[in-house]
């Protein structure tokens, strides 16, 4: 079974996973309330999504 031959030091193994970072989310602006909301999604601030109430919220 392969092995490896050395140890692979801290900022190799840095390099290895710079591309494994979390991306950011971006959200978009509500059309119906205006509130920051992820693209794709139901809004859930007001419960819409494309112009239809999909989101039954409870108002305080």
């Amino acid at each position: 079974m392969p092995v490896p031959k050395r140890k692979r030091s801290k900022s190799k193994r840095g390099m290895r996973r710079a591309h494994q970072k979390v991306a950011v989310p971006n959200p978009a602006k509500c059309p119906q309330c205006g509130e920051a909301k992820l693209p794709h999604h139901a809004c859930p601030s007001c419960g819409v999504y494309k112009g239809r109430t999909v989101l039954k919220i409870k108002e305080e």
